[in-house]
C-alpha cells in the first residue's frame, strides 16, 4: 500500500491550520558550497504520485518535478547559508538557519511548519519536526526537490569558476576525485574549512 503523503498535512488541517509549509535542506554533507533549504506551501488540490524524497529521484526527474512544483505551489521560499557561516556556526546551526530564512522568504506566511529531521527552528510559528519527513510528507518531499535542484544549479555554476574540482558532477560531496583535487590543487574560497577532508589541507 502506497504511503499517504498527505497524512501529516491532513492532521494539521483538521486542527484548523490553513497554510502548511514543508521544509527541507540540501547540502549538509558536502566539503564545499552552501547549505540550502526550501519551504513549500502546496494547495490542497495538489496531486502527483512521483513526488518523493529527492535522493530517490534521478536528476532529470527532479528537474521535471521542480518545474511542476514551482507552477503549482502557493508559495516557495529559499534559504541559503554560505560556507563561511557554516564554518562559523557549524553545519547543524547553519542548516536550521537556512530553514528559517526559507520560511521568511515565503510570500505567504504559513501557520504550521512540517520540518524534515529532529530539530525545530527559531520561530513562533507552530511546527512539527518529522524524522525522514522527506519520505513521509508531500510538502517536505517537494521542499527536498526544490532545495536539491537549487543547490545543484549553484554548484554547476561554481564548476565553471573552479573546473578542476568537478563540482558539476560531485556537487561538493567528498568523492574520491574531489578529495584528490583538494590534495593536488588546494582549497577554493567555497570549501568548508572546518570539515574533515578539508581542514587537513589548510596551510
Amino acid at each position: 500500500m502506497k504511503q499517504d503523503l498527505w497524512l501529516f498535512e491532513n492532521k494539521a488541517y483538521k486542527k484548523g491550520f490553513l497554510k502548511i509549509a514543508g521544509i527541507d535542506e540540501a547540502g549538509r554533507g558536502p566539503l564545499a558550497g552552501p547549505v540550502i533549504s526550501a519551504a513549500v506551501i502546496l494547495p490542497k488540490t495538489f496531486e502527483n504520485n512521483d513526488i518523493t524524497d529527492s535522493k530517490k529521484l534521478t536528476g532529470k526527474k527532479r528537474e521535471v518535478l521542480y518545474n511542476l512544483i514551482y507552477q503549482k505551489a502557493v508559495s516557495i521560499g529559499i534559504g541559503i547559508v554560505d560556507n563561511i557561516s557554516i564554518d562559523n556556526i557549524n553545519i547543524l546551526q547553519a542548516s536550521l538557519l537556512s530553514m528559517l530564512i526559507a520560511v521568511k522568504n515565503l510570500n505567504t506566511r504559513p501557520d504550521f511548519l512540517l520540518i524534515d529531521g529532529a530539530h525545530k527552528i527559531n520561530t513562533n510559528i507552530c511546527q512539527s519536526p518529522i524524522i525522514k519527513g522527506d519520505s513521509l510528507s508531500i510538502s517536505i518531499a517537494s521542499a527536498s526537490i526544490i532545495a536539491k535542484v537549487t543547490r545543484d544549479r549553484i554548484m554547476e555554476k561554481y564548476h565553471v569558476k573552479y573546473p578542476l574540482y568537478n563540482f558539476d558532477k560531485n556537487k561538493g560531496y567528498p568523492t574520491k576525485k574531489h578529495k584528490e583535487a583538494i590534495a593536488g590543487f588546494g582549497l577554493t574560497p567555497i570549501h568548508r574549512k572546518t570539515f574533515k577532508g578539508v581542514k587537513e589541507h589548510i596551510e
